[in-house]
């Protein structure tokens, strides 16, 4: 685990976006559209290394989503509206699509192979229960029970990981939103309303989890992030780990867990007493979502408060999301996302100096 961490989306450069927008117009190439990924990436690349950092992403240049190119390149899943929608303190709401199971599932070839190599030092994935949650009610009907369904996906997370390892890989990074949004009393609710026990759902995507890394190479160090939502600045869902806390931080079989606690939707710090001695956390105590810039100390005093309830050797700090989980980014600039990945490397040179 390092001490200073990122969860991996960067800002799109706008001449990336261009590019995008003509590769679908079928105004680029394949062999120029790539090229367009790669200068750009060799420039995110750079930033971060200017930053200070050594966990390096390609800042998913290669993905209009998180998830969307998960979904697009495993056989068995298409996309349909999603049951919840995103939201801001002011009450806004934007709706969003979700992954639906359409079919049997399975990995027909590699999904994020060629994202792997250009000088990034992490991989991210969305977690199995994108592909469930957010359609809870409705996920699809080729298997009976959702458990058979995770099995099957579980290889596909199997063979991509093995096969990023045999690349040179050696840090995957699982993007849990579900779990995070079973921490709202509001969310709780309505998949109660549902017929649903949200408490069985932790437990599914716990299991889900650690199907998707059973049997992975020791040498693979494996993340969990948690995320609340994360769409132009939006959320999904608010409310501490507390209730979720001791299954999920307990039984999720991974090296670390990478947390939000950028502001007081995130609750406060005593569930991380549930992490079990062997496996770290890294807070996300600086926000991605809005362009004010936090300040050394305030990191310092809320890592010390974290210590109260896990040694401070087993922590590190990151943003608490990352900068465009979509195309569009968060409403922040690359020069507010270039100050924030900055501080989080010199503070953790000061915390752990």
């Amino acid at each position: 685990m390092h001490r200073a961490d990122h969860i991996g989306s960067l800002l799109r450069p706008k001449k990336l976006r261009e590019a995008f927008r003509a590769h679908s117009e079928k105004k680029l190439d394949d062999k120029a559209f790539r090229a367009a990924q790669d200068e750009a990436i060799r420039d995110v690349i750079r930033l971060q290394r200017d930053c200070g950092l050594n966990v390096l992403t390609d800042g998913e240049f290669r993905r209009i989503s998180y998830w969307e190119k998960f979904v697009r390149l495993t056989k068995g899943l298409e996309v349909r509206d999603a049951a919840f929608t995103f939201h801001d303190a002011e009450g806004h709401e934007t709706k969003f699509t979700a992954p639906y199971v359409s079919g049997k599932v399975s990995r027909s070839g590699p999904i994020t192979l060629d994202e792997w190599g250009v000088g990034n030092t992490k991989m991210t994935m969305p977690a199995p229960s994108t592909m469930h949650f957010y359609r809870f009610t409705d996920w699809g009907n080729a298997y009976d029970r959702a458990e058979a369904f995770f099995r099957d996906l579980g290889k596909v997370y199997q063979a991509e990981i093995a096969d990023l390892a045999a690349r040179g890989c050696r840090y995957v990074q699982i993007d849990e939103v579900a779990v995070a949004m079973l921490c709202d009393p509001a969310v709780r609710e309505k998949v109660k309303a549902a017929g649903e026990n949200p408490d069985r759902l932790v437990d599914l995507y716990v299991d889900a989890i650690n199907e998707a890394v059973k049997g992975k190479p020791k040498d693979v160090t494996v993340g969990v992030h948690v995320c609340r939502g994360n769409y132009k600045g939006k959320y999904l869902s608010e409310g501490g780990y507390d209730s979720v806390a001791e299954k999920f931080l307990g039984r999720t079989n991974v090296d670390h867990f990478l947390l939000e606690f950028d502001t007081p939707r995130a609750g406060g710090f005593a569930p991380l007493r549930f992490v079990p001695k062997e496996k770290g956390v890294v807070l996300g105590l600086v926000s991605s979502k809005t362009p004010a810039l936090e300040k050394v100390e305030d990191l310092k005093r809320r890592t010390a408060e974290a210590a109260k309830y896990i040694d401070q050797d087993r922590l590190a700090i990151s943003p608490q999301c990352g900068f465009a989980s979509t195309m569009g980014g968060n409403p922040v600039t690359e020069a507010d996302e270039r100050a924030k990945l900055k501080l989080c490397a010199d503070a953790a040179r000061q915390i752990w100096s």
